[in-house]
């Protein structure tokens, strides 16, 4: 296999290694009796949220907030 491929596949199997709709169902709990309230903050917290939103059985009451952060460019010079 040639360096440059080596590469980008390794790169590809880190980022699905680390995409929550992949990894996070398997880790969630069983709806607990009542509502559940997911809370998240940070980078990754939407993508979580969404991982649990899509994940959660439908007969279990589910609310959440989760915020993230907003980057803008670093202007140069």
């Amino acid at each position: 296999m040639d360096p440059r491929q080596l590469l980008v596949d390794s790169f590809h199997a880190a980022v699905a290694a680390a995409d929550p709709l992949k990894i996070l169902p398997a880790h969630l709990p069983q709806p607990p009796r009542g509502r559940t309230l997911v809370v998240g903050a940070g980078k990754a917290a939407a993508s979580m949220a969404l991982a649990v939103e899509q994940h959660w059985p439908a007969h279990a009451p589910l609310d959440g907030l989760a915020t993230g952060t907003a980057c803008s460019p670093i202007a140069s010079g």
